[in-house]
């Protein structure tokens, strides 16, 4: 329903933005033609690029991103101060924007509902959905608007809906009013072969036979002066009716067919319920059942059992395979649908099924599975049953031996039937691709694989390849043959509607209601781990994230996590690494909102973790102190692989950082990014590193924290240095001024580096060398030994590109003897590198050689992408020198290899070594 206070916007004419009913002043043009895409695009991420194609259709200008920024700044405080309730948000994706609101509050999205709800209604609720539908176009679309903010396809809805509205009040006769409105939109839209048609109707219907054979003439002849074409063969086929004077022509509404009543079915002598017409993708599990029943023990019962998540398909996989294997069980097939039915009710079922009469059945239960046993001794039978929830549920329906097969279906795996009874369990994973698109062809009654790959491989990706939803996805298709393929993929590619997308609830079917029957039994505190994993940014969480996000202990959320795990509403890929389905992900994002407290909890553990495990890859000198401040009140983990830790923990951290962006937490923001800087060095991250760069030093300056821009400003400048990318003099010195203000020596040591390596770049070598000595003193007197030996090196670099190469080696040796007292590795292989560089320049080929070797294990050891790539480049050159030719060549490509990984500038260097050398050789 159309929402009565928040916000409301409109598009079906001039761009319209309503506060509870006030208009709303949105500024600039440029801001109306962002917002109107927004909107048009709503709930759906729109890239830069696409923005700033829609705003400059011809040249933008070189700021244009820029601007772009500044206008979403601008909406985003427009439409909080009109909302203070945020009924609409635009929220910052990895490539652009995207407007967050309910539907309902689009004028677009309440007319295309109009529309969609009209089709198959009866004339006269069809035209009055219609003409609802119509009455939201205010007047041209977005004709205040500059750009090219995607009007045609709104246009072309309004047309849509106009042909259909007309058609529904034809066939309620009312044709004498519609000739005067048809011969004016004809008029405007001369080439719509609907509308043509429409006037023909209605003059035929309305006595005026030859004006419907001239309004024909009038098209086929403009039409092929100006198109070149015919007219279409169903207005050909109207215009034969005219002539003829077709009587159908004169009938007025649709010819209503009588519903048929369904028949009933016929009741098979047999309790195994009907199965799915085929399956599909379960060729592997039927074997394995297969092979569980040939090797059965003929004197004993066999007990399979198998697991997954709702709607994976368990049923429909036991009851199929029962049925293709039945006369193996020369006594009969048993089937129950178990849920919340009690065994003594089962009991009841198998015996008279079994021909106990009515009223001998035994009235204590005790009773009933005596003789349930005693009916079943050396009997063969194959009792399925269905959606067990517990061990208690299935013992007493286990028949007594010879060899009988008990085939359980459960979301949970069933451990104590393993323990008491021996049981096989086989858990069901998601179907593949081309599995996936084979089972809606055969819902869909057509090969819409053939027709249609890639709408079928989205209708595929979107339901996660689980059964359930690929069948009610098709079933939507069947039932309602108005909708496209497009249409429906439309909805489901919305993360907000995909679930109501895969529901039918007036068949009581879906994936949401079977994970409300897995789900509503939970325990409180299950139910509070479930929504925590769900609802975190991240795709999947440690017990020491659940640990902080609930506030307990680590062995309790493991086992908590276990424990869902067991039921298989989340899945352990790895250890201590839980995740869910991504449908299971929506349906718990759909129940309910993380709230700002949660997410500030998981944030603080990310800060105390990363803190604590990047101290594990090499020495923090930033002052950010987490893991010691916490006095260990955050549970962190005990890692022996650090750079592997965050290698995992990386798309959560991602997720993470963007989540606490849009939740306003900006002190914690650029904190949580600083921390990623050893490992983004270590691992020579690009890309996403540089996004979330960019994040962490807007807040660092929203915030206004001197210590937040000096960090981020040096890592900024850090990470530009090593992709190539500029670095600015004006940076630098803000970035000094702030650690001056500061007062504090090691921010000084940072900046005072930084500032002299960006003169460095710029050529202005005796100032750079000024500041990289003062940096080294007040390292030494501070005794920050990293930021001595970084002065060092520097130094080196500096009075290499004087050509000064005695003075450069004489520093670089000092500096690589101070790393190695430091104890920082990954600085000590930097620091060879140079070295070995500088030995190659200066010819010392032996001693340049033995420490690029050095430089490449060291680096290969811990995957160290750049200083390997480093180290290959020096010992190519050695290679080189010495006119080794194949080696030096294979070694330089190994290095362009390593080095275009982390987009180094070096590359260029090295393809330019290796163009020469081809040419040569």
């Amino acid at each position: 329903m159309r929402s009565k206070t928040g916000l409301e916007f409109g598009v079906l004419g001039p761009l319209q933005v309503l506060a509870d009913g006030r208009l709303v002043q949105l500024g600039r043009r440029g801001m109306r033609a962002l917002l109107a895409l927004l909107v048009v695009e709503a709930n759906r991420p729109v890239s830069i690029d696409q923005i700033v194609d829609a705003l400059w259709t011809d040249a933008p200008p070189a700021t244009a991103r820029t601007i772009v920024h500044g206008y979403v700044s601008r909406l985003r405080k427009v439409l909080d101060e009109a909302d203070p309730a945020r009924s609409a948000v635009i929220r910052t994706t990895p490539t652009g924007y995207q407007l967050t609101v309910d539907p309902w509050r689009l004028d677009l999205h309440r007319a295309r509902q109009l529309v969609a709800s009209s089709r198959g209604k009866p004339a006269a609720i069809r035209a009055g959905l219609l003409r609802e539908a119509l009455g939201l176009w205010r007047g041209p679309v977005l004709v205040d608007v500059p750009g090219d903010p995607l009007t045609s396809d709104l246009e072309e809805l309004r047309l849509s809906a106009l042909e259909e509205r007309i058609d529904a009040e034809l066939d309620l006769g009312r044709h004498l009013e519609l000739v005067g409105e048809l011969r004016g939109l004809c008029t405007e839209h001369p080439f719509r072969e609907r509308l043509v048609a429409h006037s023909m109707r209605a003059l035929y219907r309305s006595g005026q036979r030859a004006d419907a054979l001239d309004a024909y003439q009038r098209f086929q002849r403009r039409a092929a002066d100006e198109l070149g074409i015919d007219p279409g063969p169903e207005l050909r086929q109207l215009h034969e009716q005219v002539l003829r004077d077709d009587p159908a022509l004169s009938v007025v509404g649709p010819v209503e067919a009588r519903p048929v009543a369904p028949r009933a079915g016929i009741v098979a002598p047999a309790l195994l319920p009907a199965s799915a017409s085929r399956l599909f993708g379960r060729d592997a599990d039927k074997t394995w059942l297969d092979d569980v029943c040939a090797t059965r023990n003929l004197l004993a019962t066999t007990v399979a059992v198998l697991t997954g998540p709702p709607g994976i398909g368990k049923s429909a996989l036991a009851t199929t395979w029962g049925h293709e294997n039945s006369e193996m069980f020369q006594h009969g097939v048993l089937f129950a649908s178990l849920g919340d039915a009690e065994p003594g009710e089962v009991l009841t079922r198998f015996l008279v099924a079994l021909g106990v009469p009515a009223d001998g059945v035994p009235v204590a239960v005790e009773d009933r599975v005596g003789l349930y046993r005693s009916l079943l001794n050396r009997r063969r039978v194959l009792v399925v049953l269905d959606d067990a929830t517990a061990f208690e549920q299935v013992q007493p329906l286990l028949p007594p031996g010879s060899g009988s097969v008990v085939l359980v279906t459960s979301r949970s795996r069933m451990e104590r039937l393993v323990v008491s009874n021996s049981a096989r369990v086989r858990k069901l994973g998601p179907l593949d691709e081309d599995a996936a698109r084979e089972l809606v062809d055969d819902v869909l009654g057509k090969p819409l694989s053939a027709e249609d790959p890639a709408a079928s491989r989205k209708l595929a990706e979107l339901c996660g390849g689980l059964p359930l939803a690929l069948r009610v996805a098709a079933a939507k298709l069947v039932i309602s043959p108005e909708w496209t393929v497009e249409e429906l993929v439309g909805e489901l590619a919305d993360d907000g509607h995909r679930m109501r997308g895969l529901d039918l609830p007036e068949a009581g079917m879906g994936v949401s209601r079977a994970l409300d029957l897995s789900t509503r039994d939970l325990p409180p505190e299950l139910g509070e781990v479930f929504r925590s994993v769900g609802l975190a940014p991240g795709r999947w969480m440690s017990p020491h994230a659940v640990a902080a996000l609930t506030r307990t202990h680590v062995e309790s959320a493991r086992t908590r996590l276990s424990q869902l795990v067991e039921v298989n509403l989340l899945v352990e890929p790895w250890p201590d690494g839980f995740t869910m389905h991504e449908l299971v992900r929506l349906y718990v994002r759909g129940a309910g909102r993380s709230d700002r407290d949660s997410l500030r909890r998981l944030v603080n553990y990310y800060l105390v973790a990363c803190d604590h495990v990047r101290r594990a890859v090499r020495p923090a000198r930033d002052g950010l102190e987490f893991a010691s401040g916490d006095n260990g009140t955050t549970p962190v983990p005990e890692v022996t692989d650090p750079v592997g830790w965050f290698d995992q923990e990386w798309p959560n951290v991602v997720a993470v950082v963007h989540a606490a962006a849009e939740a306003g937490l900006h002190d914690q923001v650029w904190q949580l990014v600083r921390l990623l800087h050893t490992y983004a060095t270590v691992r020579a991250l690009t890309g996403e590193w540089v996004a979330l760069v960019g994040f962490g030093l807007a807040a660092a300056e929203v915030t206004g924290s001197r210590l937040g821009q000096v960090l981020m400003l040096d890592t900024a400048y850090t990470t530009n240095a090593r992709l190539g990318r500029p670095v600015l003099l004006p940076d630098a010195r803000r970035a000094h001024r702030l650690a001056t203000e500061l007062g504090e020596r090691q921010y000084l040591v940072l900046t005072l580096a930084q500032l002299a390596d960006v003169l460095f770049r710029l050529e202005q070598h005796d100032e750079a060398l000024l500041h990289l000595w003062e940096s080294v003193q007040l390292a030494q007197q501070s005794g920050d030994v990293v930021g001595e030996a970084h002065g060092l090196n520097n130094v080196a670099q500096v009075e290499q590109a004087r050509g000064r190469l005695e003075v450069a080696l004489r520093h670089q040796a000092q500096a690589v003897d101070v790393y190695r007292r430091c104890g920082d590795q990954a600085a000590l292989t930097a620091g060879l590198a140079n070295l070995a560089e500088l030995h190659l320049e200066g010819g010392s080929l032996d001693q340049a050689e033995s420490l690029a070797r050095q430089v490449v294990d060291q680096a290969a050891a811990v995957e160290m992408t750049f200083l390997e790539g480093f180290g290959r480049q020096v010992l190519g050159g050695v290679l080189l020198r010495r006119a080794e030719w194949v080696a030096a060549s294979a070694e330089l490509t190994e290095s362009l290899r390593l080095l275009s990984q982390v987009n180094s500038a070096r590359a260029v260097q090295v393809r330019a070594t290796l163009d020469v050398l081809s040419s040569e050789v």
